[in-house]
């Protein structure tokens, strides 16, 4: 996939990174709520809570890849988190995806000095834990990624 080229998503790109983050979102058997405009408020307003890149050939998305800055105080620098990477099926296996956390780790390192990265994988996904493992990527020893969302979410910011 010589064809392909990667850069950064801008709000005209949104259609196209919505199909691919449905198409990851499908495959990992997910929900999907994340529609172009909850994605225009959330990455291109005053404080973007995330960065996207495409890779593109010509007019068709080959892979993305959405991250957003994090920041450790064990590591003392500022991290990348990867919330999404996709590749497409004719994509897969050509390289691409690495290139993307490639691309991803260079641009957040230019806009906010990024150190490191960080990811989530699924369990369910042996495939990307192995690509994961490949690039170097370990568990993070004696820590477990924990969430609050919807009911319990909105009772603790009402506690504010």
């Amino acid at each position: 996939m010589d064809d392909v080229t990667i850069r950064p998503v801008d709000a005209a790109d949104l259609p196209l990174l919505v199909t691919a983050l449905r198409a990851l979102s499908g495959a990992l058997g997910d929900t999907h709520r994340a529609h172009v405009d909850a994605l225009r408020q959330a990455g291109f307003g005053p404080c973007p809570a995330f960065h996207a890149l495409l890779a593109l050939s010509g007019d068709r998305a080959r892979g993305a890849v959405m991250f957003s800055p994090v920041f450790s105080t064990v590591r003392g620098m500022p991290g990348l988190y990867i919330s999404d990477l996709w590749v497409s099926a004719q994509a897969r296996g050509t390289g691409l995806g690495r290139r993307l956390l490639a691309a991803a780790s260079t641009r957040a390192g230019s806009l906010w000095g990024a150190g490191y990265l960080r990811l989530d994988v699924y369990d369910s996904s042996p495939d990307a834990l192995g690509f994961y493992t490949k690039l170097g990527l370990a568990p993070l020893e004696g820590q477990r990624t924990l969430a609050l969302s919807g009911a319990g979410f909105d009772k603790l910011k009402g506690e504010a």
